[in-house]
């Protein structure tokens, strides 16, 4: 009898979920890099129950096609490579083409999309349940894609029961998308929790001078934090003949700073730069 067999397209997807979905926050992280790949301008993450029950990522990228999205779902396929001399110039947050596979293998997916550069108004709708897919038919639905998370590792019991409770679960999704959102400040996002609007950010135009980024930066900022949290700092280090900084002693770079309040009531409120 032969001890060596060929594992199943579903327990091989299976195993990959392992290492690509870790948690709730997993997923929200490969969904929302898509659709920055996608060249989306807006998008929108909603969770219920700190994204055991659901996590839906809508954007308005390039979306798909009706061939792409049935492709998309198949592992390692991407539209981000073609050779293997293109890893040594990749520009996309991903490239393996394993994430959509790997998620909709152990939850319930539902991918809805509509190809931006297209005349036809049906989009493609593609149900998933653990892997198998249950329907392909035609939807209604603006450009763009949207994918629906369901009862994340609902056929894993063991995957499932290590997840953290649901406010930590959230945190951890809202603390990834903080930094989605500080680092693209030119693309609109907006985070929903069981149904209530944790924040709304507007995109912020920015040039392709630094200072045109920084100050988009610093809007983006503003809108999270507030003016209140922001304290401005400005340092600059001539470069040495290697490119590196020529960073003077520590006691010429730490300091203590404060806000411009010449009075400051809480003594925490002191920040170490």
């Amino acid at each position: 009898m032969n001890r060596i067999r060929l594992l199943s397209e579903q327990v091989a997807n299976q195993i990959a979920a392992g290492e690509v979905v870790e948690r709730p926050a997993s997923v929200v992280k490969e969904l929302v890099e898509n659709s920055l790949d996608a060249a989306a301008q807006k998008i929108t993450v909603e969770i219920g129950a700190g994204g055991r029950s659901l996590i839906r990522v809508t954007d308005d990228g390039f979306g798909m096609n009706r061939d792409d999205a049935l492709l998309s779902l198949e592992r390692h396929a991407t539209s981000k490579i073609q050779r293997a001399e293109d890893l040594a110039s990749i520009a996309t947050m991903g490239f393996r083409g394993e994430a959509l596979p790997s998620i909709a293998s152990v939850s319930r997916f539902v991918l809805t999309t509509r190809e931006r550069e297209t005349d036809s108004p049906e989009a493609t709708q593609i149900v998933v349940n653990g892997g198998t897919i249950a329907e392909v038919k035609a939807a209604g639905s603006a450009t763009g894609t949207s994918i629906e998370v369901r009862q994340l590792f609902f056929n894993l019991p063991a995957r499932r029961k290590f997840l953290r409770t649901e406010e930590t679960e959230a945190a951890h999704i809202q603390h990834y998308l903080t930094l989605a959102a500080l680092a693209f400040p030119e693309v609109a996002f907006t985070f929903a929790k069981d149904g209530r609007n944790v924040w709304q950010l507007p995109a912020v135009k920015s040039g392709a001078a630094t200072s045109s980024r920084i100050e988009a930066l610093r809007e983006r900022l503003r809108a999270l934090l507030g003016d209140e949290k922001l304290l401005p700092v400005n340092y600059s280090a001539p470069l040495d003949d290697d490119g590196n900084p020529s960073l003077p002693d520590e006691t010429d770079i730490f300091e203590t700073a404060s806000p411009e309040k010449p009075e400051i009531q809480n003594p925490k409120s002191e920040i170490r730069i």
